[in-house]
C-alpha cells in the first residue's frame, strides 16, 4: 500500500500528493491525475472539491 502525504494549508487548501479519486458525499467522483491535487476546504470554490483559490477572498459570500 503507498502512503499519500497530505498538507494542511493554514488558510488555504489541503494539498494531497496525486493521483487521487474524491468520493463526495452525495457519491460523486472526481479524479486527477496531477502530481499535487488541492483540494478545498473552504467550501467556496466552483469547481468544488478541488480548489480553485477562492479561498484567497477577503469574506465569506452569503449562501443562498
Amino acid at each position: 500500500m503507498d502512503v499519500r502525504t497530505v498538507r494542511l494549508v493554514p488558510g488555504g487548501p489541503m494539498l494531497v500528493e496525486g493521483p487521487v479519486r474524491i468520493v463526495g458525499e452525495d457519491g460523486t467522483e472526481v479524479t486527477s491525475d496531477r502530481f499535487v491535487v488541492a483540494v478545498c476546504r473552504c467550501h467556496r470554490s466552483g469547481i468544488y472539491p478541488l480548489c480553485d483559490t477562492s479561498h484567497r477572498r477577503s469574506a465569506r459570500a452569503p449562501r443562498r
